[in-house]
């Protein structure tokens, strides 16, 4: 994960890079009709009460903000999430939106660019774990 909150991972057949940026965030408050902070907790929660468009937006939205077209993170998240196991979609869609919260909210940044604030560090982890997907 870089200090912009993307990260590489592992998934439907390839390596794709994730990123919840700001716009894409508020893309994802909309979709869900949530706000962030709330998502976050759904899916953290330890028995978790997210819905399933709560992942499969997670993930396609991180897919475009990684990068992606439109279109091509849509035919993934109906390959590999809508059509495959549920269960397989938990732990991808709490990575994405971790390494995003943490980009935002509390993350030390790695280097100094010139005009940016160094964010104060906290006493919580800051990488993602590792996940392997499913292909």
């Amino acid at each position: 994960m870089n200090r912009h909150g993307a990260i590489d991972i592992d998934w439907a057949g390839g390596s794709h890079t994730f990123r919840l940026g700001l716009d894409q965030i508020e893309e994802l408050e909309s979709a869900v009709d949530m706000s962030v902070f709330l998502l976050h907790a759904a899916m953290s929660a330890e028995l978790p009460f997210a819905r399933i468009k709560h992942y499969s937006e997670t993930i396609r939205i991180g897919l475009i903000g990684g990068g992606m077209k439109p279109i091509e993170a849509r035919m993934l998240v109906k390959r590999y999430v809508d059509e495959r196991p549920l269960m397989e979609s938990i732990a991808l869609g709490q990575v994405i939106l971790r390494a995003a919260m943490e980009r935002v909210h509390s993350a030390a940044l790695e280097e100094d660019e010139p005009g940016e604030q160094q964010a104060p560090k906290s006493n919580a982890s800051t990488s993602a774990p590792s996940v392997a997907m499913p292909s």
